[in-house]
């Protein structure tokens, strides 16, 4: 078994429809389907400045379909370290597919891992919506 397989999953939601999936010291973020609720493709994915300590809500990309615009937000305090450049320069469409798994936006630092401050449980998030 790898380091990779040995970490077990630990995903949680935000009320406004992003996940965050906690891999040790570094975790995972992206937007869930429903929040592409209209959008038959995406046209452009623009990212905030990475870098630097970012805060719980802050924006870090915009999702743009025709008249459609969403944010992503920061889950959890913490540092944007990676943005998913598949996303930019191959295919922005696979986050229609797959958004809550290969899909993800950002790979992040959070500032406190340990932290799940208002933060839904999957559970939770599925019996919400």
């Amino acid at each position: 078994m790898n380091k990779q397989q040995s970490i077990k999953r630990d995903q949680y939601y935000t009320k406004d429809h992003e996940w965050i999936d906690f891999k040790g010291k570094v975790a995972y973020i992206g937007i869930c389907k429903f929040k592409l609720t209209g959008f038959k493709q995406i046209q452009e994915i623009k990212f905030n400045e990475i870098g630097g300590i970012k805060k719980q809500g802050e924006v870090i990309a915009t999702i743009k379909y025709n008249d459609y615009q969403i944010d992503v937000h920061m889950p959890v305090d913490g540092e944007v370290i990676q943005v998913n450049e598949k996303l930019v320069s191959e295919s922005p469409n696979m986050l229609l597919d797959c958004a809550e798994g290969s899909g993800w936006v950002a790979l992040i630092i959070p500032l406190l891992p340990l932290e799940r401050k208002d933060l839904l449980l999957p559970k939770q998030y599925h019996t919400k919506w």
